[in-house]
C-alpha cells in the first residue's frame, strides 16, 4: 500500500513529510531484518496498519501546537514517528523499557533527519519529565496505564491511547473521565471498524 492512502486523509502534507512518511517501509523493512519489531505479517501493512493507525489522532487533536508529548511504550516508534513527522513544531520523546526497540526508534529518526523526535530506554514508572500530552498504542490495561502515566502530564494534560475491540469492561472505572472516539468515523477500511482513540484528561 502506498502512500496514496495518507494523502486521502492528510491533504496538507509538505513534500519533506510525503518523503519521510514514504522512507518509513524500508526503513522498518531494513531493521526488521535485525531486530524484529513489527510482526512479519504485518511489515507488508505498514503503511495502513501502523503508519496510518498512528496518524489517525491527529484527525482528532491538533498536535503540531508547539507541545511536548511523550509515547510510552513506543515500539519500534508508533504512534510517535509517524505522529512527529507531520507535527513538526511539538517534541516527542518515545520510551520503552526494551532496548533493542529504542535503537531502531533513534535508528529511524536519524536516516530520516527527525530533530523533534528522541528516543529513550526507560520504564515509564522511573521516568521524571512532564508532558501536555501522553500517547500510546495498546500498551496495557488503562486503569494501571493511568496510574503511572497522570503524574508524567502538566495540568490540563491528556492521555491519548489507541485501542481496539471491546472496551466496555476495561473503561467502567473510568467513564466519567473520558472520551472515547471511533476512528472509523474518520477513516474508512476493515481494519479501523473497531479501533478506538481514547481521551483521558487530567
Amino acid at each position: 500500500m502506498s502512500i496514496q492512502i495518507l494523502e486521502k486523509y492528510f491533504s496538507n502534507l509538505t513534500d519533506l513529510q510525503k518523503d519521510q512518511l514514504g522512507q518509513l517501509q524500508g526503513l522498518y523493512s531494513e531493521w526488521n531484518e535485525k531486530i524484529n519489531v513489527i510482526s512479519r505479517r504485518d511489515i507488508d501493512e505498514l503503511m495502513e496498519r501502523h503508519i496510518l493507525h498512528s496518524l489517525s489522532i491527529s484527525l482528532f487533536y491538533d498536535l503540531d501546537k508547539g507541545l511536548d508529548v511523550l509515547d510510552i511504550g513506543t515500539g519500534g516508534g508508533f504512534p510517535g514517528i509517524p505522529l512527529a513527522i507531520i507535527n513538526p513544531t511539538s517534541n516527542f520523546v518515545l520510551i520503552d523499557s526494551i532496548g533493542k526497540k529504542i535503537k531502531v526508534v533513534n535508528g529511524v529518526c536519524n536516516s530520516l533527519g527527525l530533530k523533534n523526535c528522541v528516543g529513550l530506554h526507560e520504564n515509564a514508572k522511573h521516568h521524571k519529565s512532564i508532558y501536555d500530552i501522553a500517547l500510546s498504542r495498546a500498551v496495557t490495561a488503562f486503569d494501571p496505564f493511568l496510574e503511572y502515566t497522570t503524574p508524567l502530564l502538566k495540568n490540563n494534560g491528556k492521555i491519548l491511547c489507541l485501542k481496539g475491540g471491546d472496551l466496555s469492561q476495561e473503561l467502567k472505572n473510568v467513564q466519567k473521565s473520558i472520551k472515547l472516539f471511533s476512528i472509523s468515523d474518520k477513516i474508512e477500511g476493515e481494519f479501523f471498524e473497531t479501533k478506538k482513540l481514547v481521551q483521558y484528561s487530567k
